[in-house]
């Protein structure tokens, strides 16, 4: 990222106009998400539904900062410690959350599918909320560490100097990059044994159940896709050095490397939320579809844009 500045004016525009085209496109596309999600009881009354609107908010919010970062980084090249570490703090906070989401959501559907009369006690609305707050509160605490070992080790005065903002930048002790490297292993892979024996019981209830062999395949499928966004997310953990292959397969291209990098890295997982469950899941594609019609269409019909509660 140091090597931004040699880009030519064309192309850091050109790279600026992307990212922020992308963040545009996705932001209708969640937004018209969330306000399907809030405008019908029966989605916020349900506890699937709950967790999915909950990550496609948390992905908004990290993709956001991202683009931020991103575009800040071309105009000003640098910014106070201050702003920095929160803007860090943020997007770490919102990436560490998605994939205890997803396992969160993997075993709501291993409880659906292997235990569905007791489903609807297991799995309320209380309970989903309260995984929330153990989402972010195991999202958040390991790395909150990371600002009082930094308030502890470095002067005041350093939260008032400028740099460019990368988490190495502003949080420098090299204590941390153990500390979360050791966490990183130790939390994906809990989150990979979630998501792989949530899968294997659902594919072993499939094969016995006779006639909800499509919806437990169903159930399956969506899990094997939370394991390809849990794999993107862990693209981030592996970047750095991918990164330095293709620079020694392509030298003199690292700018393109880099760009190429974040889209694939920090953008495109982004987009597997709302297709997992805005596109393909049924009832809410149903739904969905009425928002857009009525708003692309932008006819006061309120009979017929108005949707039936179920």
């Amino acid at each position: 990222m140091n090597d931004i500045s040699i880009d030519t004016f064309t192309m850091a525009f050109m790279k600026n106009f992307t990212v922020v085209l992308v963040w545009l496109l996705l932001s209708y596309i969640n937004g018209s998400v969330v306000a399907t999600f809030f405008r019908h009881q029966i989605f916020y009354e349900d506890p699937r539904y709950i967790l999915f609107i909950h990550m496609v908010i948390n992905d908004a919010v990290q993709l956001t900062v991202t683009i931020a970062l991103f575009v800040v980084s071309y105009i000003l090249y640098t910014i106070s410690v201050g702003v920095c570490c929160f803007f860090v703090l943020v997007a770490v906070f919102t990436t560490r959350s998605t994939p205890v989401n997803l396992a969160g959501m993997a075993i709501e559907r291993y409880v659906a599918i292997c235990y569905p009369l007791r489903h609807a006690q297991i799995c309320t609305v209380r309970r989903a909320y309260m995984l929330i707050a153990a989402i972010w509160l195991v999202s958040v605490l390991p790395d909150i560490t990371d600002l009082f070992v930094t308030l502890a080790t470095e002067p005041l005065s350093f939260f008032q100097t400028n740099v460019f903002c990368l988490r190495q930048n502003v949080f420098k002790d090299p204590v941390l990059l153990y500390k979360r490297q050791a966490f990183d292993g130790i939390y994906f892979s809990l989150v990979f044994l979630t998501l792989l024996c949530t899968y294997l019981r659902i594919v072993f209830a499939a094969r016995a159940l006779s006639t909800e062999r499509t919806y437990a395949n169903r159930a399956t499928n969506t899990i094997l896709l939370h394991g390809v966004q849990l794999l993107m997310c862990m693209l981030s953990y592996v970047s750095p050095s991918v990164e330095g292959i293709l620079n020694i397969i392509f030298p003199g291209r690292i700018l393109e490397i880099r760009f190429a990098n974040y889209l694939i890295v920090y953008i495109l997982p982004r987009f597997l939320s709302p297709i997992i469950y805005g596109v393909r899941d049924k009832k809410f594609r149903k739904y969905l579809r009425r928002y857009f019609v009525c708003s692309l269409t932008r006819i006061d019909t309120r009979v017929e844009c108005k949707d039936e509660e179920d």
